[in-house]
């Protein structure tokens, strides 16, 4: 099944980084993608990137998921990726949803986030996308 890896589920890390406390949009996206087939592990609210990093090698998460409302995106993703490396977790896809204007999409990708998922994105867009990048890293 395209969801699965080696007759397992893929895993998706969900965290909210930041001083951020709005977490609705990130509950609907977590149900969505446990209804799509996915383990899911949602971090709560307010969490460090390390404490998101450490969590993602924790649990052996196959992505890595930041939603950011807070405008802070591109700084929080600047040392999501020093953690990530610290923890070498290149290897995983790594996605950002939120509040994200059109014009820092470059930046984001520059950084390295694989998928970016403006507010008002399709469910089954996301859904789609984590098992193709899934596939694409485990193939």
């Amino acid at each position: 099944m395209p969801e699965e890896k080696n007759n397992e589920k893929i895993k998706v890390l969900i965290g909210k980084p930041g001083l951020d406390g709005h977490d609705v949009g990130v509950k609907v996206v977590a149900r969505a993608l446990i209804d799509a087939g996915f383990d899911v592990t949602y971090t709560g609210l307010r969490k460090s990137p390390d404490e998101i990093a450490q969590a993602a090698r924790d649990t052996d998460a196959d992505v890595i998921a930041l939603s950011i409302l807070s405008g802070s995106h591109i700084p929080l993703c600047q040392a999501m990726k020093q953690k990530i490396e610290e923890y070498q977790l290149s290897q995983k896809a790594w996605l950002v949803g939120g509040n994200i204007p059109k014009e820092d999409i470059e930046a984001l990708k520059e950084i390295g986030v694989d998928g970016i998922f403006r507010t008002g994105s399709k469910l089954d867009d996301i859904v789609s996308f984590i098992r193709e990048k899934v596939d694409e890293r485990t193939a």
